[in-house]
């Protein structure tokens, strides 16, 4: 059925309990460039029981009749009929096209859902009477079947009937007059076309875009809504001024009304994933795939095709391109970068850590290092990576100087102002001390979610946990519902679901909820709690969050509201240091790694006391870079200076790997100047989180020795290393090496 506010109309027959031998389930009328042509059509779509009920004599003798002499009709009610009567509907468009004086009438002709249906695509150049000719082919196909007429009598009425029609409006499909770039894709359209748009402005063009939050001039937005069609393209288009276009487009509008241009500059298309399929007759990948390239059989020949090479469905686009391919991935070897080089293209990828271009001849051209790209996060968003090249390849291509795509990529951050909602990342304080991350994400199927868990997890502080607020649109499949349940399982340490009422288009929360919870069920997650808005949700995980951990919110309805939320309770939007101090933290790593490292090549100890206080004073509060200095007090006798900077660290929240590790050094230089009792409290709460770290156990021995305890020491340290080794001789005596420890000291357990 059409949706409303689609120029399309729907038959029915009067009788609610008949069911006619051919019904019209559908004219649509498709504006511009389509899944059938590239040019504006018709798309009709036929419901045929009368057809698939033929006897197979019955089905021969129309087929003679209307000249198909070898014509195989096959059983009834199979695949076979089915395509013998899409073949018929061929032969008689064709002869409806030269009855009304279309020649031959340009034709295509596909499977429906069933083998009762089939859509039929063609032409047209006036609205109003391209609408009644499709209207006409039920009343064509129904008169076909009674045997008692002539075909050509059959043929004549219904294209009497068309010609009375007035023409009605040509198509409004525009032909732009400056240079325009189309974006499709499963995931990333919205960034790659945000991160395009920045290029251009950084270039001083006056740029116009469009995509799922509205149409954009200059970074103003002028309209809010889903402009991912025709009206985006429309409202880009008639920009006073303009200097070029970029036009997000999505397959809704692809499929419902056609393209919103003629032609383009410039495609690209980002991947092919599992999104909205079982919708308007789009059931498979390979089904989506082909709506996707589109955009790309309408790139002028002297235009650029960007295709992700690392996405099969996608780089086999090129095989329908008129323009030249320009293959990005993120292998430098893939095969594709160099089959896009030798058809005359080029190729864009990372090589070395940084962001290249590849051509026919000539060496790479080294544009930025990932790292000054802050929308990669440093290199830990593949995806955003993934955008970054396609973003960068179709700027060039259509003819923004170098100078601003480097300056482009180094300055679009994953930030509210620049990418809003999408990844945007904050360091929110909590009230149990420390901080946590929260990652805002409009990630909506399974990919996205996968994408979104994968950077949660490479912000988190070692040993945090990932707290998921989880949700998505109505309009998905069950199956892609349950596998987001799945995966957000796996992926994270809780999880709560929220609704975005906005989104459920047309399914019941309980149903969203329960397909969710059997996902999660999958992997042993139970009792999820739900909340009735994302902020709601979001505000549940927060009292949860430890330092070091990371909110991931999946967020489509409510993102101004969550973000005035963080920004109430102190929070403040992470910029490109802070992800990458992140980044590198989540490794067991200091941004100045190196810096710390060449510390310790110091052989002079002074000098290296210096060089660490430098360090210091140029970084005041960094917990780690003052558990450096006081390892560099202590490493030339001054336990007195250390004792203080290692408490300082500790109390400025140094992390894991290196907090254990400073408490340990603590107690050793405490044990030297005599407070072994304080001493022995800090290696008892290490060993109680690590009850079998060697060093502890062995400070412990000598801490215990300090009080007094010899023998609760040796005691101790057999029982150790009885529980730790693998040695044959020590098993064959662990019974009397225990008996001995008791006799020393009893256990205390």
């Amino acid at each position: 059925m059409p949706h409303a506010g689609t120029e399309s109309s729907t038959l029915t027959p009067n009788d609610p309990e008949a069911v006619p031998p051919v019904r019209v389930d559908e004219v649509r009328v498709l504006d511009g460039p389509n899944l059938y042509f590239a040019r504006p059509a018709i798309k009709v779509i036929l419901h045929l029981p009368g057809y698939l009920d033929l006897k197979r004599s019955e089905a021969e003798t129309l087929a003679r009749r209307l000249g198909m002499r070898s014509a195989r009709p096959g059983k009834r009610g199979t695949a076979l009929r089915q395509r013998f009567v899409m073949r018929l509907i061929r032969n008689v468009t064709r002869r409806v096209g030269t009855e009304i004086g279309a020649g031959r009438l340009g034709v295509r002709v596909r499977a429906g859902q069933t083998v009762e249906d089939v859509v039929l695509a063609f032409p047209w150049v006036h609205r109003t009477r391209g609408r009644v000719a499709g209207e006409q082919f039920g009343a064509v196909m129904a008169g076909l079947l009674d045997s008692s007429r002539r075909v050509d009598d059959v043929i004549e009425e219904v294209a009497a009937v068309i010609m009375d029609a007035p023409d009605g409006p040509g198509p409004s499909v525009i032909t732009p007059t400056v240079p325009v770039a189309s974006v499709t894709g499963t995931n990333g359209k919205t960034t790659t076309t945000r991160l395009m748009a920045h290029m251009c402005m950084t270039a001083g063009l006056t740029t116009a875009w469009s995509s799922t939050d509205g149409v954009v001039v200059m970074g103003e937005t002028k309209e809010e809504g889903d402009f991912s069609g025709p009206a985006g393209a429309r409202g880009v288009l008639e920009t006073p001024g303009l200097d070029i276009g970029i036009l997000e487009t999505a397959r809704g509008g692809m499929l419902l009304k056609g393209m919103g241009v003629t032609a383009n500059d410039v495609s690209v298309v980002t991947n092919v994933s599992a999104d909205h399929l079982g919708l308007q007759g789009i059931d498979t990948l390979d089904q989506l795939a082909e709506v996707k390239a589109i955009v790309t059989t309408v790139t002028k020949p002297q235009g650029w095709v960007v295709l992700n090479g690392d996405d099969p469905r996608v780089w086999a686009m090129r095989h329908g391109i008129k323009a030249k391919p320009w293959a990005f991935s993120l292998d430098p070897a893939s095969p594709a970068l160099w089959e896009s080089i030798n058809a005359g293209g080029r190729g864009i990828t990372v090589l070395d850590g940084e962001i290249v271009v590849l051509s026919p001849n000539g060496d790479p051209d080294r544009l930025v290092k990932i790292v000054d790209v802050p929308m990669t996060l440093s290199g830990l968003s593949q995806n955003n990576i993934a955008n970054a090249l396609a973003g960068a390849a179709a700027a060039l291509g259509l003819g923004v100087p170098r100078s601003a795509v480097v300056e482009g990529l180094r300055s679009f951050a994953p930030d509210p102002e620049h990418n809003w909602g999408r990844l945007n990342t904050y360091s929110l304080p909590l009230q149990q001390g420390g901080k946590a991350t929260v990652i805002m994400d409009m990630a909506h199927n399974e990919a996205g979610l996968e994408a979104l868990l994968d950077v949660a997890r490479g912000l988190a502080a070692p040993g945090g946990a990932v707290r998921l607020g989880l949700g998505c649109a109505g309009d998905r499949a069950d199956e892609a519902i349950t596998a987001m349940g799945e995966i957000a399982g796996h992926g994270a340490e809780e999880v709560v679901l929220k609704i975005a009422r906005p989104y459920l288009r047309g399914r019941q929360p309980d149903e969203l909820l329960g397909l969710f919870r059997d996902g999660l069920a999958k992997v042993g997650v139970l009792d999820v709690p739900d909340y009735g808005t994302e902020l709601a949700a979001f505000e549940a995980l927060v009292p949860h969050a430890l330092d070091g951990d990371v909110i991931a919110l999946m967020c489509h309805a409510e993102r101004t509201e969550v973000d005035r939320w963080i920004r109430d309770h102190g929070g403040k939007v992470d910029d490109a240091r802070t992800i990458r101090r992140k980044v590198v933290a989540a490794r067991g790593e200091h941004e100045l790694e190196a810096e710390i490292a060449a510390l310790w090549d110091i052989d002079d100890e002074s000098a290296r006391v210096t060089a660490a206080q430098d360090l210091v004073d140029t970084h005041p509060g960094d917990p780690r870079l003052v558990f450096e200095l006081a390892g560099a007090k202590d490493s030339m006798g001054d336990e007195q200076g250390a004792i203080g900077l290692y408490e300082q660290a500790l109390a400025g929240g140094l992390r894991e790997p290196h907090r254990h590790r400073a408490q340990l050094q603590l107690a050793s230089s405490l044990r030297v100047v005599g407070r072994a009792a304080e001493a022995q409290a800090l290696v008892t709460g290490v060993l109680e989180a690590r009850p079998h770290n060697t060093a502890a156990l062995m400070l412990r021995a000598l801490v215990q020795a300090d009080l007094g305890q010899e023998r609760q020491a040796v005691a101790d340290l057999i029982r150790a290393t009885l529980e730790a080794t693998t040695d044959v001789d020590t098993q064959s005596y662990r019974r009397a090496l225990r008996a001995y420890a008791d006799e020393l000291a009893p256990a205390s357990d």
